[in-house]
């Protein structure tokens, strides 16, 4: 069970850093949509690599930090754009899509995790629901987090979450490379 958790801890990293960066521009919805969402992906595509199995697995790792780095980019530069544009957040405004595509970007490494279920000591079925559950959990801390740091510091922090969200893809290409 204790592997289940930590690999549950890794994975959910991605996912808190950018709810923080997306709460450091104080959206409002988000505290919400976010974590949710970011929980059923992350569950989802580990189910998604556990049901791929070894056929899968080395399509999902021979792209998955590809499709990562340029999701979070795009979502990253769009932020800096807009923060340079002088355009204020205004509540809701990110759209659905946005949000499918964050959640995509930070779960994609997941479906790789996820052929490993069946080696844990552990159920995958369980695995997979702390691997929400605990991404969920993380996210809705880091928008929390975030957002209290922007409340504190200003609006100009979208551009510091522009910049976390394009160093993170940065740092998933690299590490992959």
């Amino acid at each position: 069970m204790g592997a289940a958790v930590f690999l549950a801890f890794g994975l959910a990293m991605d996912a808190t850093a950018v709810a923080a960066a997306r709460g450091l521009a104080r959206r409002g919805r988000e505290i919400v949509i976010l974590p949710l969402l970011f929980g059923l992906f992350q569950g989802g595509m580990a189910a998604l690599g556990w049901g791929l199995g070894a056929w899968g697995g080395k399509y999902v790792e021979a792209y998955d930090h590809w499709i990562a780095f340029v999701l979070l980019v795009a979502i990253g530069g769009k932020m800096l754009w807009e923060a340079w544009r002088g355009e204020e957040a205004k509540e809701g405004e990110a759209g659905l899509g946005i949000y499918l595509i964050l959640a995509l970007a930070t779960s994609i490494d997941a479906a790789a995790a996820g052929i490993t279920l069946p080696l844990m000591s552990v159920s995958p079925l369980i695995a997979i629901v702390l691997i929400g559950t605990i991404t969920a959990a993380c996210s809705a801390l880091g928008y929390v987090a975030g957002r209290a740091l922007g409340a504190h510091l200003g609006n100009k922090l979208e551009i510091l979450g522009g910049l976390v969200l394009i160093g993170l893809g940065v740092r998933v290409l690299v590490e992959h490379l």
